[in-house]
C-alpha cells in the first residue's frame, strides 16, 4: 500500500484510559480534545518533511477509513496534520 500525492496513510493510535479522582476518562468522554494521535505508515510523493514511522496529531473528524489487510487505516492530507512528535 502506498499513497500518492498529498494524502497519508496513518494508523490511530489509541490512548490510554486515565483515572481522575477516581474517574475513568476514556478516548469516548474526552471531547475537549479535537486532535487524535496517530503513527504514519506510508505518505504521499508530494509529501515533505514527514516519514513513515512518525507519530502526529490530526484533526478529531478528518479523512476517512480504509481496510487494508484487515487492519484499519485513516487517510488524511498533509494539511490535516497539525503536530509532529
Amino acid at each position: 500500500m502506498k499513497a500518492v500525492n498529498y494524502y497519508i496513510v496513518v494508523e490511530k493510535i489509541k490512548e490510554q484510559q486515565k483515572a481522575i479522582e477516581g474517574l475513568i476518562i476514556t478516548e469516548n468522554l474526552n471531547t475537549e480534545n479535537k486532535f487524535v494521535k496517530g503513527k504514519i505508515i506510508t505518505t504521499g510523493n508530494l509529501v515533505e518533511g514527514l516519514n513513515s514511522g512518525d507519530v502526529v496529531y490530526y484533526e478529531k473528524h478528518v479523512g476517512h477509513g480504509i481496510t487494508w489487510e484487515e487492519k484499519l487505516y485513516h487517510v488524511i492530507k498533509l494539511a490535516d496534520v497539525v503536530l509532529v512528535e
